[in-house]
């Protein structure tokens, strides 16, 4: 366990083109076209890199169980803003504290500028408070929907006033427009500021159960055990939020590896494709086409869908994902092309600099070399049908006739396009 929870000297993730020096003032009313045009092409190009950044961390790290974490903590912190500095301080907040304490990591993504930007809370000022910042704060990062009322929500948002950044993306609170009034909040009063809502939300044992059980069906099973989540949840609570406790506490546990709770959960797309790259050693030529996948599975980091960040479960599977999924192991492998029309958003939503380049070769080649030398070593005198034996409660033998021993390539791609393969 202490292996599993290893972490060594921290490294930010980041992107790799250097910020212009008219970074703080291309938003101006007094920037030129042209300078707004090349600083949305930067942005366009910082994202992607730091989104490539970020997936191969999560591919290649030693520090596996924080970048898991730091993966599930983007999904419930999510965000989409265009500023990539924005991003690059989010990303890196959530992974420093991914394992650590989650009252640390709820104040500093609280006051990120992504999060205040993403949720408007810049528009929050005294006198027209936007509820926004506050609401989703108590419904989707904290308590949950019925745990605060709505006058809750009116009262948070009155205490969150003020709450800003500069151009810098450095955290600011703006005194002049922030309610110095008193607030009525989950059944406290007194002339609370954002910090003070934060603290009382931690108070209510609701946070740490809203926290644990999703983290549980992240985890363990999306049909969550009530009596052994609300055991977490107490524990979790007791701990003053401990999540390294709370993720060894669910790790060291026996009906961690019960039959229920092994299979139960479809990969979601990073954790496929992240999957693939860990097992199979590849030199991509053209790495920027792994966020064209991300794109059609559904999947793109640092693009949630929206604030309650992407739907789990049987919903990655629909009639052209599936298929892609199970082809995947044999588009990289060089046995297949992909198949794919670009829609007019393309351009946009994938990086891609224009539609043509969309439909260029190199966007249906992933132009990716396999070092399969390394795979037969690894895979010398082992049979393929062991693997699918212990990954699954039931086998289709039709499954089986899909191997050979004469082709440890084959049997490796065929496993990896099994249906049982996008399950953990």
């Amino acid at each position: 366990m202490n292996e599993l929870f290893k972490e060594d000297s921290f490294k930010e993730v980041t992107y790799d083109t250097p910020d212009p020096v008219f970074a703080a003032d291309y938003m101006n009313s007094t920037a030129s076209a042209e300078m707004k045009k090349e600083m949305q092409r930067i942005n366009r190009e910082q994202n992607n890199e730091l989104n490539l950044n970020f997936l191969n961390t999560i591919v290649n790290s030693k520090e596996q169980m924080r970048e898991k974490m730091a993966f599930f903590w983007h999904g419930h912190f999510a965000s989409r803003v265009v500023n990539p500095k924005f991003n690059r301080q989010l990303l890196n907040t959530i992974r420093k504290n991914a394992l650590g304490n989650f009252k640390e990591l709820l104040f500093e993504v609280s006051q990120s500028p992504a999060m205040l930007n993403f949720l408007n809370n810049q528009q929050n000022k005294k006198d027209h408070p936007n509820e926004n910042f506050a609401r989703e704060v108590m419904e989707l990062f904290t308590m949950g929907r019925g745990n605060y009322t709505e006058k809750d929500v009116r009262e948070g948002a009155r205490a969150f006033t003020g709450w800003s950044y500069d151009k810098e993306g450095n955290f600011k609170e703006r005194k002049n427009l922030h309610d110095e009034g008193t607030k009525s909040f989950l059944g406290k009063t007194g002339n609370f500021n954002g910090n003070d809502i934060l603290d009382i939300i931690l108070e209510q044992k609701a946070t740490a159960q809203f926290i644990t059980a999703k983290i549980y069906k992240f985890f363990v099973n999306e049909k969550a055990d009530q009596e052994i989540v609300s055991r977490l949840s107490t524990n979790f609570y007791n701990s003053g939020y401990d999540i390294k406790k709370l993720m060894t506490e669910i790790f060291s546990s026996t009906w961690f590896y019960d039959q229920k709770n092994i299979g139960n959960r479809i990969k979601s797309p990073v954790e496929l494709m992240a999957g693939i790259m860990r097992i199979l050693p590849m030199h991509i030529q053209n790495p920027e086409n792994l966020i064209v996948y991300q794109k059609l599975l559904g999947q793109m980091l640092l693009y949630p869908p929206n604030v309650a960040g992407w739907p789990n479960g049987k919903s990655w599977i629909d009639s052209s994902t599936l298929m892609l999924r199970l082809q995947v192991p044999q588009i990289w492998s060089g046995l297949r092309p992909l198949e794919y029309s670009p829609r007019q958003d393309d351009d946009i939503d994938m990086g891609m600099k224009s539609r043509e380049n969309a439909l260029n070769k190199s966007f249906k080649n992933p132009n990716i070399t396999i070092d399969w030398d390394r795979i037969e070593k690894l895979f010398a005198n082992r049979n393929c049908e062991d693997y699918i034996l212990q990954n699954t409660r039931s086998l289709d033998m039709s499954s089986v006739n899909n191997f050979s021993d004469r082709s440890i390539k084959m049997n490796v791609i065929n496993l990896m396009s099994t249906p049982e393969y996008q399950l953990m």
